[in-house]
């Protein structure tokens, strides 16, 4: 499997280079944004008022994103970020405090489902590089004030109303300067699912704040974050991703005063922390540091690296492969690390499967008795159920998840 990352400098109001973004990914987008349906999509008067209310500065870059989009109404929708459907990630980040703070972070997904762009922009007159997401939304990123933010999914099914945690970030780092300022703004932005969202800036302040549609947010000082908050509220999806056995790892790694950048990093490349169930749509697909007094952010992967900086950002692409299996090549990783449990159990695919394949597989495999005489009949019914319209609707794997055989369940609590 491989991905083609892409860096691009739009450093003025949204152009010709933004509008090439929106024309190669918007087919794939309307795809996923339709197969939320109709009935449970706002209409487009809808979302825009939220959009005003919650985030009125946005207003005119949406405007003129919408008419680079060429005024689609489906379009408008969509770039307002308001009620996206829902969407699971994995993500493990870090605050390192080593010389200067530091924000580090793994992004866990399908390759197939992210853009792979790094974009620099200056929508509203402030610097900002990000990896690109929704087209108008950020995964992680950084401003030339010196304020860096990343998200980790936070692990729970709940859907509510609000924004998709992409937009928000974004809207932090075009109007926010400090970490102060991040944290009054991302406790007041409704975010639709739940999240744990960490800042730094330049003064080396930060903090993480869980967020979630059905309750108040939790602002703390917590230095690392993976797919939790606090207690484990879906016992399946961190079985699955790990987060528990991610989350002591950093905190041993944290705590044992990591000498120096390049060990800390190596640790990010290396299991647990690194994932390389890709096809299942668990595998790391970059690791980016971001150094809010040097004002770059470094991508790092096992084979290659990418520097970039707002007096020197360099646009071009970069072609990255990846293998369901840990590089050999482990000369740069402690040995003292502590190590975290792992699921011997789990064999990587062989079968070159297409994504959907592979997911609707698994699922149904964890639910399906071995031996049933209904195995058969079962399996090709999910299978048709899940890949519907060529899409994994969150509602059919959030249900399979939920209601996998009690015996899984109670190992998976222990």
């Amino acid at each position: 499997m491989q991905l083609m990352f892409n860096a691009i400098a739009e450093p003025t109001r949204p152009g010709p280079k933004w509008q090439k973004l929106f024309n190669t990914y918007w087919a794939a987008y309307r795809a996923w944004y339709a197969s939320k349906g109709v009935a449970y999509t706002p209409s487009l008067g809808v979302s825009q008022a939220a959009l005003k209310r919650h985030m009125p500065e946005m207003w005119p870059t949406y405007e003129r994103l919408c008419e680079l989009a060429g005024n689609s109404e489906v379009a408008a929708r969509f770039l307002t970020g308001y009620q996206p459907p829902a969407y699971i990630s994995g993500c493990s980040q870090a605050v390192l405090s080593l010389g200067t703070v530091q924000l580090v972070r793994n992004y866990d997904y399908h390759p197939d489902l992210i853009e792979g762009t790094q974009i620099l922009t200056a929508w509203n007159g402030k610097k900002v590089i990000g990896s690109s997401d929704c087209l108008i939304g950020l995964l992680d990123g950084m401003n030339e004030d010196g304020l860096a933010i990343s998200l980790t999914f936070g692990g729970r099914r709940l859907v509510g109303e609000g924004f998709g945690i992409p937009f928000i970030l974004r809207y932090v780092l075009e109007f926010c300067s400090t970490v102060e300022e991040a944290v009054e703004t991302l406790t007041r932005v409704p975010s639709h699912m739940s999240y744990n969202v960490t800042v730094i800036d330049r003064s080396g302040d930060f903090k993480t704040v869980q967020l979630a549609p059905d309750k108040s947010p939790l602002i703390t000082n917590a230095t690392m974050a993976t797919n939790h908050q606090g207690v484990i509220d879906w016992h399946e999806n961190a079985h699955f991703n790990k987060t528990v056995e991610r989350a002591v790892f950093l905190e041993n790694l944290l705590e044992d005063d990591c000498p120096d950048e390049t060990a800390a990093i190596a640790a990010f490349l290396q299991p647990p922390l690194y994932n390389t169930r890709f096809r299942e749509g668990f595998g790391t697909l970059y690791t980016a540091v971001y150094h809010p007094m040097e004002g770059s952010v470094q991508m790092h992967w096992p084979t290659d690296d990418w520097l970039q900086t707002f007096d020197n950002f360099q646009e071009g692409e970069r072609l990255i492969k990846f293998s369901q299996h840990v590089p050999a090549d482990q000369s740069d990783v402690r040995t003292d690390m502590p190590t975290a449990v792992t699921d011997e159990s789990y064999q990587p695919e062989t079968a070159l499967l297409d994504w959907q394949e592979t997911v609707a597989e698994s699922l149904v495999d964890s639910i399906a008795e071995p031996n049933s005489p209904k195995s058969k009949k079962l399996l090709k019914n999910l299978r048709t159920k899940i890949k519907r319209q060529g899409q994994i609707p969150w509602e059919i794997v959030s249900d399979f998840w939920s209601d996998l055989n009690k015996k899984y369940s109670q190992k998976w609590r222990k």
